[in-house]
């Protein structure tokens, strides 16, 4: 059987979709709801989430400050604290060693910031994704000690450097190393090794991003120089503001301190005095005021700043957030916001190619996996693209582009699929890897990339089932029409912010009436629905092909978006968009089901 392939702009949502609600017990989102002084709709979204204890679900609903684990809880963050201060006492020069994409660039502006603050002498360097490659090399550390440095920090990198700090240590420099991908068994030798994945480290938020480490080591050592509370807390809540936006850029899941992160650093957008990161927000879409989503920043914020990193240089994203002029930060946020364009060209030309193959040749239920290469692909978009496959297809995807004979790309996993783990059973391909579950990246010889396709297919197809190929939608809970109002929605967009691990609330209505509906643009469908007395205009984005089903009665499955628009006609803030529909299931049959 073949899988359907639908690419276009306006090609519907796939009908094959699998609902899978979540056990939602009614009496303990009764419960919730009276202790939390909140509506029945997001209590039940609460409970079946697993957010039970009502102390836990108010902590979940108001992070603060407080709710931030002790830096200390990383294994070597004593280690790293004295050489760093080492290092300010004795004015040694200090080397930031960054990556070039958002989390990458954002850690080395936190540290720049913060260790300039400290009294320390930092310098960075951030490779260039097409000339230098992803991680630490060897050449860039004997520049750094032809320039007098004695300490390496690497941000948002260094985890499998093990031959670059043993170089390093060859020239008298010593390493930190502050990372959070995935450990091979044996560390660098570096003086201190900060990463929540060690094995040996009890830190307990697992998922933090690159950045997220380097506010630690910031935090950590502001305290041992003696900083009073007050002044370390002004200091970590000016910080969160671009860690937020990291956080959100690297897809990490937005649970636990994760999400008190960003939602303190959202928050904190509203007021935003570095000239960079307001100019940033400008070239964006937002006024002074205005705090974007985390669908925002990963929409619309952090693409700009990537731009930099994928199609030219991430140095200039840096000096946009350290520079103090704001005519040069607007200047180099117009920059970023031409580069993000290209980039969208460019990965749509991929993108555009990929789905020619597709229609060529198509994916089958036998292709558990997909890697997809092309002379002259842009490498520094061909991540996206392979998110957009594996999206597509519901299966591990790897895009490459190939040049000189050399393979270079990035891979995206689906839930179920651990990708670093699946690299690790044929490293003898690769020349480079690293990455962790749900992206990875790879270069490899290109007469090796369909050596590649077939064992990557074999590997997947041995740990993947059937189902696990299929789309699934995920319902958190029922919802009634009566129950929906400003104060029900208002109190479900206090679960922000969403993203991957937080995902927006779905909930399903049942046996609703279709009062009308129209095609919009021949892609979209505006539905009345109607149900208990109440009716509420749903919006159904490239429906068009699946008109016929807004027929009768229906069960919905949908969320709330915020929706400026009507708000500003004086309607409600948001808006009902479906996510799926199905024919209502026949009185009988749902009393059986019940």
């Amino acid at each position: 059987m073949r899988t359907k392939l639908l690419w276009a702009a306006g090609t519907s949502p796939r009908t094959d979709v699998r609902w899978i609600e979540n056990p939602c017990d009614a009496a303990g989102a009764a419960a919730l709801s009276r202790d939390l002084g909140i509506g029945l709709p997001a209590a039940r979204v609460l409970w079946s989430r697993g957010y039970r204890d009502p102390a836990e679900a108010r902590r979940f609903l108001q992070p603060s400050l407080a709710d931030l684990h002790d830096p200390y809880l990383l294994t070597d963050m004593r280690l790293a604290v004295a050489r760093l201060r080492r290092a300010i006492e004795q004015k040694e020069l200090i080397l930031l060693y960054g990556d070039y994409d958002v989390d990458g660039a954002s850690a080395v502006v936190i540290l720049k910031k913060g260790l300039a603050l400290a009294g320390a002498n930092a310098d960075f360097h951030v490779p260039h994704r097409l000339r230098d490659g992803y991680g630490m090399k060897s050449e860039v550390v004997e520049a750094a000690a032809a320039r007098g440095v004695k300490l390496i920090v690497s941000v948002d990198t260094g985890i499998r450097a093990n031959d670059v700090v043993r170089h390093a240590k060859n020239f008298g420099i010593d390493v930190i190393v502050t990372d959070h991908h995935l450990p091979e068994d044996e560390l660098p030798p570096a003086a201190a090794v900060l990463n929540p994945n060690r094995r040996d480290c009890p830190y307990p938020e697992k998922n933090l991003c690159g950045a997220g480490v380097a506010l630690k080591l910031m935090d950590a050592l502001v305290a041992a120089l003696g900083w009073e509370k007050s002044r370390r807390d002004r200091l970590v809540s000016s910080l969160l503001k671009v860690v937020a936006i990291a956080t959100v850029a690297d897809v990490v899941p937005l649970t636990g301190e994760n999400r008190a992160i960003v939602k303190l650093g959202l928050d904190g957008l509203r007021d935003v005095k570095n000239a960079g990161l307001r100019a940033i927000l400008d070239v964006s879409g937002f006024a002074h005021g205005q705090s974007p989503s985390a669908g925002q920043v990963a929409f619309r914020v952090a693409p700009r700043i990537n731009a930099a990193g994928r199609m030219a240089s991430a140095s200039d994203v840096i000096e946009m957030f350290l520079t103090e002029d704001p005519a040069r930060a607007r200047e180099l946020a117009s920059q970023l916001h031409d580069l993000n364009q290209d980039r969208r060209d460019t990965q749509d030309e991929i993108a555009r190619a990929i789905f020619e193959q597709c229609i060529a040749q198509p994916v089958t239920d036998r292709d558990a996996a997909l890697v997809f290469a092309g002379e002259g692909w842009h490498r520094g978009v061909v991540g996206i693209v392979a998110s957009r496959v594996a999206d597509k297809f519901h299966r591990p995807a790897f895009v490459l582009g190939i040049e000189n004979g050399v393979a270079q790309g990035s891979g995206r996993a689906i839930r179920q699929f651990h990708l670093l783990e699946s690299l690790e059973r044929m490293r003898d391909l690769f020349t480079r890897f690293g990455g962790h579950r749900q992206a990875a990246g790879v270069t490899l010889d290109a007469a090796r990339v369909e050596e590649f396709r077939e064992r990557f297919r074999a590997h997947a197809a041995s740990v993947l089932s059937p189902e696990d190929f299929e789309p699934v939608l995920e319902i958190d809970a029922e919802i009634f029409f009566h129950e929906i109002d400003d104060r029900c929605v208002d109190e479900i967009f206090r679960l922000a912010p969403f993203g991957f691990g937080n995902r927006e609330p779905v909930f399903v209505a049942r046996r609703i009436d279709v009062e009308s509906a129209q095609i919009s643009k021949d892609r979209h469908i505006f539905a009345w629905l109607k149900a208990e007395g109440r009716r509420f205009r749903f919006k159904a984005w490239d429906f068009a092909e699946r008109a016929a089903e807004f027929s009768g009665r229906i069960d919905v499955a949908f969320h709330f978006k915020e929706d400026p628009n009507s708000a500003s006609r004086g309607y409600s803030p948001w808006q009902p968009v479906v996510c799926d529909v199905r024919a209502a299931a026949a009185d009988s049959e749902s009393a059986a089901a019940s």
